[in-house]
């Protein structure tokens, strides 16, 4: 089964069809360099009228200390660390990390699975960039480094429903994270968010034949 991560939520009205149509996990970015950007108190807001969908909330080379003030105050469930993060400063983290690296950037599997986190997320790979470009890699080059990580692995960088099922196919990975094709005009777009959900459903039913 794979699962989706629905990234760059805003607002309460994309978070809820998010959750009622089915998807495993919400993205928060707390990073300001993000057009995604969101106040942690709107957020915590937001992930208070949510019941079942895991919040995640996405950091990028910020303060432990407040990384783990901000998971507290938006009951976050998982932390993603989207930047150049040790493991030093992973275990100081007192929330389940998903580790972001960048296909290209010099990745590599042996730390993929030696870091402290309990998802690898792989991303697209831009200079200047901390991801959420809406750019794909070369998945078929890749994945046989990516097979090699043993923890369970998301797959992100161009995913959209109309590929979403070819990213299943090479990679069989945990799930897909998703932010930049569910919008129309920079927002999210709940006719977006339910199509691409249909897409996951139709997958996981196929899988299960």
């Amino acid at each position: 089964m794979i699962r989706a991560k629905l990234c760059g939520m805003k607002t309460m009205e994309a978070a809820r069809v998010a959750e009622n149509v089915g998807a495993d996990y919400i993205g928060f970015i707390f990073w300001q360099g993000s057009r995604r950007y969101i106040d942690p108190m709107d957020a915590a807001s937001i992930g208070a009228r949510l019941r079942r969908v895991r919040k995640v909330g996405v950091f990028v080379d910020e303060s432990a200390e407040r990384v783990n003030r901000i998971a507290e105050a938006c009951r976050l469930d998982y932390v993603q660390l989207h930047g150049h993060e040790d493991a030093a400063y992973a275990r100081q983290i007192r929330h389940p990390i998903i580790k972001a690296y960048r296909y290209g950037d010099g990745f590599s599997p042996e730390a993929a699975n030696d870091y402290p986190a309990e998802i690898i997320l792989v991303d697209a790979y831009r200079p200047g960039a901390a991801g959420g470009t809406g750019e794909s890699f070369d998945w078929r080059s890749a994945a046989g480094a990516i097979a090699k990580v043993e923890k369970s692995v998301l797959i992100a960088g161009g995913i959209a429903e109309a590929n979403v099922a070819e990213a299943a196919e090479i990679f069989q990975p945990f799930g897909v994270d998703v932010s930049g094709s569910l919008e129309i005009n920079h927002e999210k777009s709940e006719e977006r968010i339910r199509s691409f959900m249909q897409e996951i459903h139709r997958i996981n039913e196929t899988e299960e034949r």
